[in-house]
């Protein structure tokens, strides 16, 4: 890990240069990150370990545009800190892309990996990366067990626990009239704790789960899954997967009532490449985050920028994109406030950037804030997510889980 400090006046414009970083995270090589000596701006070097491959890859595009998005409006802003990023792939449980990718990030001396989005896939490098100093801020994880994990004080997440999330698709279900239910879930932290407060609450508005089978990653035939939760007879089904479910519900469709599906965050995506009209009309979801038809302008923004980069356009997938660049922004303000890239500097002021020690300047822009901080007071970001507010244990107090109902384009869209 590279520390650098800021000394002198702040720049009243970003260098020239920090429009090329942007199309190209860092300069010379992806392998380390390469400022100018003479800069007198706090020089701040991340990574990502974001899904570009394995079941969660679906994921990756709306998170990358989100960090990239952010990079950009950070070295525009000309507030006396400089970012470069080094982009990884998280990969899954089964390929392990992170096994290759996490100690490239490391090795390159990044003061945090922004990453990953599985909350399975965090935990097998959480240890390596906060073990290491450094610091680990995901923008999806969602598990439960990350807020009594032992992670020195350097994890972070911009989504809210699955506490939250269990309990308003379990009170979906139940308002929906359904009193029997069955689930295929994930064996992971995020699919078991998930199943478990769906449980827990479903069952507290007098439902009854009837039966849960799992399957693991890299599995390809869930026949037996399928038989039985058929064999129950169940009001409704819940899938508590990742993109697994393009193998599961064609399957299981064509032996049961799609519009009593109820899909999660991991498997809530735009399947109206990959089905046959109308295969998932009336089925539900949930996903934390903000209602999208309230951030049109940043998913246009995100979307736009993306494109521009060379990318194949979203597709109306925005999930956790705005959770990437909130995690990013923070991150920034962090170094801004601290003046300093030292990951624990960094981290001690996580909390108070985002709100949670309670007397900081209201703001909503990476300009806005770093123009308050640099003015030596303290920003309080509110964030295109949420208004976040990290309590302290690096956990989000603020949060929204949003319903979505699939269209007969197997598409999916908030309830009203």
């Amino acid at each position: 890990m590279s520390a650098f400090s800021r000394s002198g006046l702040v720049k009243a414009s970003a260098l020239t240069a920090a429009a090329a970083l942007v199309l190209t995270g860092c300069t010379a090589t992806e392998e380390t990150c390469v400022f100018d000596e003479e800069s007198e701006n706090l020089q701040l070097c991340l990574g990502t370990a974001l899904p570009i491959t394995g079941n969660l890859a679906f994921l990756g595009p709306p998170e990358e545009a989100g960090v990239y998005l952010a990079e950009n409006e950070i070295n525009s802003a000309g507030a006396g800190i400089e970012l470069q990023m080094i982009f990884g792939d998280s990969g899954d449980t089964d390929n392990k892309a992170y096994e290759t990718e996490v100690p490239r990030l490391l090795n390159a001396g990044v003061a945090g990996i922004i990453g990953a989005a599985s909350s399975g896939v965090s935990l097998q490098f959480i240890d390596q990366v906060t073990g290491s100093g450094v610091i680990q801020f995901s923008p999806a994880n969602t598990s439960a067990d990350f807020t009594t994990y032992d992670d020195n004080g350097l994890y972070f997440r911009t989504a809210p626990s699955d506490v939250l999330q269990g309990e308003v698709l379990a009170n979906q279900i139940a308002a929906d009239g359904h009193e029997k239910i069955a689930m295929i879930v994930l064996n992971d932290p995020y699919g078991t704790g998930l199943r478990d407060r769906v449980t827990e609450v479903f069952e507290a508005t007098g439902g009854e789960v009837l039966a849960a089978p799992t399957y693991n990653t890299g599995d390809t035939n869930f026949t037996s899954q399928i038989n039985e939760v058929l064999a129950v007879d169940p009001d409704a089904i819940v899938l508590i997967t990742f993109d697994e479910f393009k193998t599961i519900a064609p399957d299981l469709a064509a032996q049961y009532d799609a519009s009593n599906f109820y899909l999660v965050d991991g498997n809530l995506s735009n399947y109206s490449e990959d089905f046959e009209a109308g295969l998932l009309e009336g089925a539900k979801g949930t996903q934390p985050g903000v209602d999208p038809r309230d951030v049109v302008e940043f998913n246009d923004r995100m979307n736009d920028y993306w494109v521009e980069l060379g990318n194949d356009d979203l597709n109306n997938v925005y999930s956790y994109g705005a959770e990437s660049y909130d995690a990013t922004i923070l991150l920034a303000l962090a170094s801004l406030a601290a003046d300093s890239t030292d990951s624990r500097a960094i981290a001690d002021k996580l909390q108070e950037v985002s709100g949670g020690s309670g007397n900081g300047e209201k703001c909503t822009s990476f300009a806005e804030c770093a123009e308050i901080i640099n003015g030596g007071g303290v920003a309080d970001y509110d964030g295109v997510s949420s208004p976040i507010t990290f309590d302290e244990v690096g956990d989000p107090t603020e949060g929204s889980v949003i319903v979505y109902q699939f269209g007969s384009d197997n598409n999916f869209a908030p309830i009203d």
